[in-house]
């Protein structure tokens, strides 16, 4: 089972390219980030002529996620549990059944939490927690968990092309790497960094100064497993070729894939 993770940053401007990476990749679930649509308006006929079952959750604009899978899904979650005054899109659950197989998929845009001095730093620090909680909550179930999506953290030095240049960005202060770290503690772990340990590979570069040329870029796409997920996990890989293709997303997609 191959499980993707990508923020297509408009999901209007970008789908003659999801629809080309998904016959390119093939995979069996994708998860979307800041897809910028209202439930109402998502291209799902798009999909489901490709095989894919759809769970959108969205909003006008700004935010919006949603799951894609070539399996049936039960049990969909919307929004982030914890906060019922919380009406940003930025979160959506299910558990996918494959054969006699099941895992459940989270597709997630943590909030980018810049400018630091302002409240959207505390409401960024704020969503982790409860992220954390939820995470905590699913483990207790002992199953195969995929945690996947736009994480807006920057986990290391090795995980961004200038460490000093990011020292007070939301990304990468040492509060939200302290509060990543707590996730992984729990028991997750990293897919791509269990399976390569090559520093500076990344997952966006900025539009802006040339960052896809220089390759100045930062890793914050991440697909965290449970143990019972981890221990079927057989690759993972990010396709940064998707970065220079026309039209793109400052964001590629990032995958693992399960023996499922």
């Amino acid at each position: 089972m191959k499980i993707a993770t990508w923020n297509v940053n408009s999901l209007n401007v970008r789908l003659p390219n999801v629809l080309a990476w998904i016959d390119q990749a093939k995979p069996d679930i994708l998860c979307l980030q800041e897809t910028k649509l209202t439930d109402d308006k998502f291209p799902t006929a798009a999909f489901e002529d490709k095989g894919y079952y759809v769970e959108a959750h969205g909003q006008k604009t700004y935010n919006g996620v949603a799951l894609l899978s070539l399996h049936p899904m039960e049990d969909v979650t919307r929004g982030l549990p914890g906060d019922k005054s919380d009406e940003q899109a930025r979160y959506v659950e299910a558990t996918i059944i494959a054969d006699d197989n099941a895992v459940r998929v989270a597709s997630l845009y943590l909030p980018n939490g810049n400018p630091v001095d302002t409240d959207k730093y505390p409401y960024k620090l704020g969503w982790m927690t409860r992220l954390e909680k939820r995470m905590q909550k699913l483990l207790a179930l002992e199953e195969a968990l995929v945690f996947a999506g736009d994480y807006n953290v920057i986990p290391a030095n090795e995980d961004v092309h200038d460490p000093e240049a990011w020292a007070d960005d939301a990304l990468f202060k040492p509060e939200t790497r302290a509060q990543f770290r707590r996730m992984l503690n729990l028991g997750f772990t990293d897919s791509y960094r269990a399976c390569h340990a090559t520093p500076n590979q990344y997952s966006f570069w900025d539009y802006q100064r040339g960052a896809w040329p220089k390759d100045h870029g930062i890793r914050i796409d991440h697909l965290l497993l449970s143990p019972q997920a981890v221990d079927l996990l057989t690759g993972s890989d990010i396709d940064r070729d998707v970065r220079s293709w026309e039209k793109p997303s400052d964001h590629v997609p990032v995958w693992c894939e399960l023996d499922i």
